[in-house]
């Protein structure tokens, strides 16, 4: 990169790190932080586990959010000042340094800017993911599992926490269905651009003439609900079944009536929990599995009656959203965004951010309309 691009590029990064530093507040953050730190500090803090498990994850988010943010900043500058020291020396390796640091940085910048237009109510959340199979048989079973790894791969290589609420398993292979926590500041808003029907194309490997199927999955994205959310349901609203736990063909089946299916009469709405060793803890999960699944079927009725209002209908996201193509060639494409890589093995081993971060800016384009 000859040094006036250099220098442009280095001004264009600071140019867009001042406008996340505004967005974010820092004055505000860090007043935050040490109203939380003050809380941590209270001796009877763990009276209460979850509000401390609250306290200390919100004060950890937040700290983390300003110590990348005056990271960025600190390296901005020290690439600006060994640039110039590069210039001086007339060092054309030291130049090469700061070549290779601004193009990480570029990237990093980018990433952290992305997560400026997670603006909405609940986009800070923790991220409740459900995958289905759909039209495919057995193909589309062993989908849905693939695209479960996938997302546990992402979150795995960001260092985010993950909690495996129910897994009910194809007779042949796959998952009929899969229900898992992202727990990291901001999963909902990052993971919602993902929610929609993925479809695959491949050579079946359950095909035995080596045909081409097409098999789909869904993805449900929805926030983890919190305290504040005030969803009130009534014990008479619920019918609670237990039953054993049980896992794919070979694995031991438990021995006693853990598992917990829990139906709101009201809604229909049926969630099922066996991924815990006890029936008390595996009801306290579903129960906020349903929480989740009210609180975003009351977001969508508010949508909805938004919508009308304003005459333009309403978003489904039941519609197509992804590609993801092995044969007669290889290709992942996003049919919303038009992103797309010719290397369907990295994306199902969790490189997903490119289309995660086209998504968010598309759907902020489509919000704004701009």
């Amino acid at each position: 990169m000859a040094n006036d691009d250099l220098n442009a590029r280095i001004s264009e990064l600071d140019h867009s790190l001042t406008s996340i530093e505004a967005v974010a507040d820092l004055d505000r953050l860090r007043a935050e932080i040490a109203e939380l730190e003050a809380q941590v500090a209270a001796p009877d803090l763990w009276d209460d586990q979850d509000n401390a498990q609250r306290v200390t994850s919100q004060l950890s988010a937040k700290q983390g959010e300003v110590d990348r943010i005056v990271n960025l900043r600190s390296r901005l500058e020290d690439a600006t000042v060994m640039l110039e020291l590069a210039d001086e020396e007339n060092d054309a390796d030291a130049r090469a340094d700061v070549t290779r640091d601004v193009e990480k940085l570029g990237s990093d910048i980018e990433a952290l800017e992305v997560r400026t237009l997670l603006s909405g109510d609940y986009d800070p959340r923790d991220a409740l993911v459900t995958i289905r199979s759909e039209a495919g048989g057995v193909d589309a079973a062993d989908f849905a599992e693939m695209l479960m790894r996938m997302y546990l791969r992402w979150a795995d290589r960001h260092g985010y926490s993950t909690e495996i609420y129910d897994t009910s398993y194809a007779e042949e292979a796959g998952l009929k269905s899969a229900t898992f926590a992202v727990k990291a500041p901001f999963a909902y808003g990052t993971l919602s651009v993902e929610q929609g029907t993925h479809r695959l194309v491949r050579i079946s490997p359950f095909d035995n003439q080596g045909r081409r199927q097409t098999s789909f999955a869904g993805v449900e994205v929805l926030p983890v609900t919190e305290e504040t959310d005030h969803i009130d349901i009534p014990e008479a609203d619920l019918r609670i079944d237990v039953f054993r736990s049980s896992g794919p063909g070979g694995q031991s089946v438990n021995t006693t009536d853990s598992a917990v299916r829990i139906t709101h009469l009201p809604s229909g709405i049926v969630v099922s929990c066996q991924n815990e060793k006890s029936q008390l803890q595996n009801k306290a999960a579903a129960l906020r599995v349903l929480q989740s699944r009210l609180l975003e079927r009351a977001r969508q009725e508010r949508e909805q009656e938004m919508n009308a209002l304003k005459g333009d209908g309403g978003n489904s996201w039941g519609a197509q959203m992804r590609s993801y193509v092995m044969n007669p060639y290889q290709m992942v494409k996003d049919l919303r965004t038009e992103y797309e890589v010719g290397n369907p093995e990295a994306v199902f081993d969790g490189e997903i951010d490119g289309f995660i971060d086209a998504g968010i800016r598309w759907r902020k384009t489509t919000q704004t309309g701009q």
